[in-house]
């Protein structure tokens, strides 16, 4: 048995948590809205009183929202000076590879180790313990912790010694998501125009030409306007979108139909859909 902290238990962090307590693990567990913890402390893990004290655990798992969050959390809090020497941080979040960056040099100033392991999966899969991980980082730390990624996970990409070239491969992966919604979007919109059954064509293109989840989920949602619950909603594909953006503009690479998927995410959270999951950038199409 093993003893590891997450932070953040939102929709894939609690699971995560989860998980990791039902393979054995003593599992410490802190989010800024304590009542999060409620379910898993009455399923044995302990609750740290604040995010310093979770800190101290050997190994740390946290899954936070965004750049700004996690900046405050582990960057402006000063909470890197006052946890153990030795501590292995797991940041799970998509972050930019520039606070990747920065996130590594910190930990390291203060004789932390980093890695950087956002996955790919909703929800269901993290519930699952299926999610693919995305690791980077030093070697030695990513075979520290493999124990538990495979408790959480089926996969684990080692992408590099790098932290952030896992986050760059995250928010790719992110990118081609929206890039292919937007696709799909705007052939649904033709086969409607044209009087094709929209869910019957969907069912072909992930049947035959483009199978796998991405085109026959999304797709799905998109033929039956159904966005409710959101997986990924419209704010959390935006940021992902402008991450994306950003890289690109750090090293001088065009992404044209990034500028598209940005207006179109904008469009969609000033029409009031921001709590929406991101497929409904659909009914930003010419109907």
């Amino acid at each position: 048995m093993s003893s590891i902290a997450v932070i953040g238990l939102g929709a894939m962090g609690k699971p995560i948590a989860r998980n990791l307590l039902k393979a054995g693990h003593d599992v410490v567990v802190w989010n800024r809205s304590a009542t999060a913890a409620d379910e898993l402390v009455a399923a044995g893990a302990t609750r740290a009183a604040s995010a310093e004290e979770a800190m101290g655990s050997p190994v740390v798992f946290s899954m936070l929202s965004d750049d700004r969050a996690v900046t405050e959390m582990f960057l402006d809090s000063g909470v890197l000076a006052r946890i153990p020497n030795g501590t292995v941080h797991v940041n799970l979040a998509t972050v930019s590879a520039d606070l990747a960056h920065r996130l590594d040099e910190a930990h390291a100033e203060h004789g932390i180790g980093y890695l950087a392991a956002p996955v790919f999966g909703r929800a269901p899969v993290a519930e699952a313990g299926a999610l693919n991980i995305l690791a980077a980082g030093e070697a030695a730390l990513i075979d520290r912790v493999q124990p538990f990624f495979d408790v959480i996970g089926s996969r684990t990409w080692r992408l590099g010694d790098r932290p952030e070239q896992a986050n760059i491969v995250k928010i790719l992966g992110n990118y081609l998501i929206a890039c292919a919604i937007q696709a799909v979007s705007e052939a649904v919109s033709l086969a409607e125009a044209t009087g094709v059954d929209s869910s019957q064509f969907v069912e072909l293109l992930s049947s035959t030409l483009f199978p796998g989840p991405v085109y026959s989920g999304y797709g799905s949602m998109i033929a039956e306007r159904r966005y409710q619950p959101a997986g990924f909603t419209t704010v959390l594909g935006r940021k992902d979108v402008h991450l994306a953006l950003d890289a690109a503009n750090d090293n001088d690479v065009p992404l044209p139909i990034g500028q598209l998927l940005r207006t179109v995410l904008d469009q969609a959270i000033a029409d009031g859909r921001e709590s929406d999951d991101w497929a409904v950038i659909a009914e930003q199409q010419p109907r």
